[in-house]
């Protein structure tokens, strides 16, 4: 896997190189020239322009150019760095002061003050879809135009990491207010870019913001198209109809290694890709059904065909890169143990189920994998592919049987995920799909959140890691890698691992 950081720096020096050794003549007649608008092609639209409301990744990738946050977090290092708040103390285990960058203006001109602040905090931690980002938050109180406070409900570790996930961003009070519905097509934010325009299913139009707090972006106009088939991304970033590709297909990838006038970059991820099973509906109620879905999983026969070896067989929900993860075993194929268990759960002869995928075409092909190593077992499981915001509206109000979904623990702490996932508070659209409501995993998931020691955090989540085995709501299937296919010659792109590529210092040569 190449690095895209030593890539970069390859790409930089050999740039500086060339322009000090150019004769002046020459230096001036080769002067680079660069697009004016980078288009960039992902598989899915947005699901919401309100950053407290769609936190789906098709939707970041564009609310991240509009929106900033009170923290961010450098996607090279992984460390917490200021964004709108300058600088922060801690005045105690529960109280953190936050000291907002004067001058800050939102696109329609107004300035940003800690009024938008608590105003946006508040009203993240009142939607339901985000609360679990914010909510170990008790109040936030305006001490000046420049100050706030946030007190904690409870000692909290990962507070300014979440503090700079995209769906905590700082929003307009005044527009907000204004007319909540309209800000909802029309996002106010104080980003690197204003919204221009979307028209449904094909396109989202932004603008550099002239007056951002770090400067003006490096590339005037930004397009994102919608483009749900894999091949067809690699296609258009060949002919030059796009500029940037988000995730090629794990096919796509050596063809694309192969065009020289293509780049790929490549990173591990903070994405786990898994089945979850309903808890609910029949007969998923049984442990028993559940443990015999995961024998029943070649993981590794999905990595090595599907994935073409790029990820790893899971064994939780979270990757190994995160803090808090545990390695509880990934779980062996076991067909033969699968059929034991729907015999002692009174399933002998199989059952009939669905499993829900969204319209991506490696996604659709691993549920088709585990349909086939279901129906080996006996269980005739019918996979229905659905329109992204279909899948996430349908599955959020528990209307599936199973699900595959993916997810992305992007603070890099494992709170982000198995408070999510895995609270009995959570269910629905917060991200709990497998309804799973267990007062063990409850009280081991508030520990977590609760105790700052990271070593006691540590012991915690692997008895968390080891009883969510023992439930197997959902049934891990692999981590991902990240990748992003680019127009030879890209400047200035670094890779998220969490997908939130920042595209402001993003230049494009012609």
């Amino acid at each position: 896997m190449k690095s895209f950081s030593k890539a970069l720096l390859v790409i930089a020096l050999g740039a500086a190189l060339t322009a000090a050794l150019a004769p002046c003549g020459a230096a001036k007649a080769a002067e680079k020239t660069y697009k004016d608008t980078i288009v960039w092609g992902q598989g899915a639209d947005v699901t919401s322009f309100d950053p407290h409301q769609g936190k789906e990744t098709p939707a970041v990738t564009v609310t991240c150019q509009i929106f900033d946050t009170l923290t961010a977090v450098d996607p090279a290092t992984g460390e917490v760095r200021p964004q709108i708040a300058e600088s922060w103390e801690q005045l105690d285990d529960t109280t953190y002061v936050f000291h907002i960058r004067k001058g800050i203006k939102f696109h329609n001109g107004g300035e940003l003050t800690a009024a938008d602040v608590k105003f946006s905090l508040d009203r993240a931690i009142a939607f339901a879809s985000v609360s679990y980002i914010v909510d170990f938050i008790k109040e936030v109180n305006v001490k000046d135009d420049f100050t706030v406070e946030v007190v904690l409900r409870a000692p909290y570790a990962p507070a300014l990491r979440n503090l700079a996930v995209p769906f905590a961003a700082i929003v307009c009070k005044e527009v907000v207010e204004k007319d909540e519905e309209g800000f909802k097509l029309h996002p106010v934010g104080s980003g690197p870019y204003k919204f221009v325009e979307w028209k449904p299913g094909d396109t989202v139009k932004l603008d550099a913001f002239d007056d951002y707090m770090d400067g003006r972006p490096a590339t005037p106009h930004l397009v994102m198209k919608v483009v749900p088939e894999t091949s067809q991304r690699l296609i258009a970033l060949e002919t030059g109809d796009l500029d940037i590709s988000y995730d090629l297909g794990v096919n796509d990838v050596k063809r694309a290694r192969d065009n020289e006038d293509v780049v790929v970059l490549e990173a591990p991820s903070l994405s786990c890709w898994y089945i979850s099973m309903n808890m609910n509906r029949k007969p998923f109620d049984d442990p028993r059904v559940r443990e015999a879905v995961n024998y029943a999983i070649d993981r590794q026969l999905i990595v090595d065909t599907i994935m073409s070896g790029n990820g790893q067989a899971a064994d939780a929900i979270i990757a190994p890169s995160v803090f808090g993860y545990y390695p509880s075993g990934v779980y062996g194929y076991d067909p033969e143990k699968a059929r034991e268990l729907l015999k002692e759960a009174g399933y002998e002869n199989g059952f009939k189920t669905t499993l829900w995928v969204n319209d991506n075409q490696s996604r659709i092909e691993i549920c088709q994998a585990v349909q086939a190593m279901l129906l080996d077992i006996g269980v005739d499981c019918s996979v229905e592919v659905m329109e992204f915001g279909s899948f996430i509206q349908k599955t959020t109000a528990g209307e599936h049987d199973m699900g595959f979904f993916g997810w992305t623990t992007s603070t890099r702490d494992a709170d982000y995920t198995y408070y999510s996932l895995e609270h009995s508070s959570k269910q629905g659209a917060s991200g709990n799909r497998s309804f799973v409501h267990d007062p063990g995993v409850d009280k081991l998931v508030e520990g977590g959140r609760t105790i700052s020691d990271p070593e006691q955090r540590k012991a915690i989540y692997k008895d968390l890691a080891l009883l969510l085995k023992k439930i197997n709501n959902n049934a891990p299937i692999y981590y991902s890698t990240i990748n992003v296919g680019a127009r030879k010659g890209v400047e200035g792109f670094v890779i998220d691992p969490v997908g939130y590529h920042e595209l402001g210092a993003v230049r494009i040569p012609r």
